[in-house]
């Protein structure tokens, strides 16, 4: 006789909500007081990555470039602000590189493509073959920024995102949302469950940039803001659990 298994499953177990993700990531998150990339942070990251692949998610990843070098900042070092923002995309290639490789230590197969030309260690961002990469089950990591000054890698993710036609974009922080304020530094801060587009660039709640909010409300391309350090968040996201804030 054909027993029917009534045990709930969790949420890693089910089936996926979405089918494929951009998950943005920032440089300084891979950073200590003692290591400007920290091992154990990647492999710790490259774990949760490889939870969500194992689901058949089909998964590319935009990662910053702040704990190396940050454009913006040029300025005070007497660098030229353009000069200092292409220095800031090849401190993503850097992190990217990190990233691939601790991916692969996982047995994971990955592609790293890049706005800027650096043909020895990468390929050039094409969308065609960079959605080729994600259906053929390999992971793909975007760097280099756009690959023009000015823009931030919050603004690469909406758009890479947009163009390999990714379900949403998670956007995985030290906190497990979006707060009224900081909850780091105001213990009396609140989580949002939900925002809308509009409210979070009203609000001035800084998540992401303007351009990258703008580009999501124009396609219409949902933001989960989560907790990336917290084992098994990533898993229950993309498998429809309420993890972090939505921003749609």
């Amino acid at each position: 006789m054909h027993r029917v298994n009534h045990t709930k499953q969790p949420f890693f177990m089910k089936e996926p909500k979405y089918k494929r993700i951009l998950l943005k990531l920032s440089g300084e998150s891979l950073s200590t007081k003692d290591e400007v990339i920290d091992p154990v942070i990647l492999g710790q990251y490259a774990a949760e990555i490889k939870k969500v692949h194992d689901l058949g998610v089909e998964v590319a990843i935009v990662i910053g470039g702040g704990n190396i070098f940050r454009g913006a900042s040029a300025a005070k070092a007497g660098i030229d602000r353009v000069q200092g923002d292409y220095m800031g995309m090849l401190a993503t290639v850097i992190n990217g590189m990190a990233v691939q490789a601790s991916l692969e230590k996982q047995g994971l197969y990955t592609r790293m493509m890049t706005a800027l030309k650096v043909e020895a260690v990468c390929e050039p961002f094409i969308r065609r073959r960079a959605i080729r990469h994600l259906e053929k089950g390999r992971i793909v990591i975007f760097g280099a920024g756009t690959g023009n000054p000015y823009f931030t890698t919050d603004s690469t993710a909406s758009l890479r995102a947009i163009e390999i036609e990714a379900d949403v974009v998670l956007k995985g922080t030290r906190v497990d949302g979006v707060y009224t304020a900081d909850p780091e530094k105001d213990p009396t801060a609140t989580r949002f469950t939900q925002l809308s587009f509009s409210d979070a660039i009203q609000k001035g709640l800084k998540i992401m940039d303007t351009t990258a909010f703008t580009l999501c409300q124009e396609n219409n391309l949902p933001i989960i803001v989560f907790d990336m350090n917290k084992s098994g968040n990533l898993a229950e996201l993309v498998s429809g659990a309420d993890v972090g804030t939505l921003i749609s």
